[in-house]
């Protein structure tokens, strides 16, 4: 069989069958559940990448593919998969349709320039990264949750408040701006379960 099977891309592929998942969900307009398995997408690839460095015996063959996987399925989950969940909410206008189209042209080209220069890195330097180069494309994650979360605030503007976002966060994927990256695990964790617990209250809204 190709490829490489071992633990350290499991949660990879386990964020990427809930991405799937949550699609179908917002396909049929349960978008409570798909916002939530967004967020549980997220939590995954917090953590995908430490159980990796956890295999100190990984091929160069091992590590790239480890690195190519991830983007691959980043695209789906964080890319595709977000953009189906705003056309859902109503970004089904051709302007809206535009935004989406380019916030995922966007994401490719900040998951295809950090697999080069990933690896480049990788290949000089064996430290953890200290700065994302452009905002990371997990980060939607995040930010689509919370802005769930807030729509009956935003009233009639929801919608246009979805539309800036989207074009402001896909501009951000691809600036050259440093982002500093959480190193204490906590933080991350942390994070990751506010997003899930706001996610997980929407019943109440």
């Amino acid at each position: 069989m190709l490829g490489f099977y071992d633990y350290t891309v499991v949660l990879t592929y386990i964020s990427l069958v809930i991405s799937v998942f949550g699609m179908t969900r917002a396909l049929a307009g349960d978008f409570k559940v798909a916002i939530l398995c967004l967020a549980l997408s997220g939590l995954c690839d917090m953590f995908d990448g430490k159980i990796a460095r956890t295999k100190k015996d990984r091929t160069e063959d091992e590590k790239k593919f480890g690195i190519q996987i991830d983007s691959l399925c980043d695209v789906v989950c964080f890319g595709v998969f977000p953009a189906l969940i705003c056309y859902c909410l109503g970004m089904d206008r051709i302007p809206g349709i535009i935004i989406l189209c380019l916030y995922c042209v966007a994401s490719v080209i900040r998951l295809g320039y950090f697999n080069v220069m990933e690896e480049k890195r990788q290949n000089e330097t064996s430290e953890l990264r200290q700065y994302y180069q452009g905002l990371p494309i997990t980060s939607m994650a995040i930010i689509l949750p919370f802005i769930y979360l807030l729509r009956k605030g935003c009233g009639a503007n929801f919608l246009l408040v979805i539309h800036v976002a989207v074009v402001v966060v896909g501009v951000l994927f691809i600036s050259d701006i440093k982002v500093k990256k959480p190193q204490n695990p906590m933080v991350i964790l942390l994070v990751a379960l506010v997003a899930l617990a706001l996610s997980m209250m929407f019943h109440l809204l």
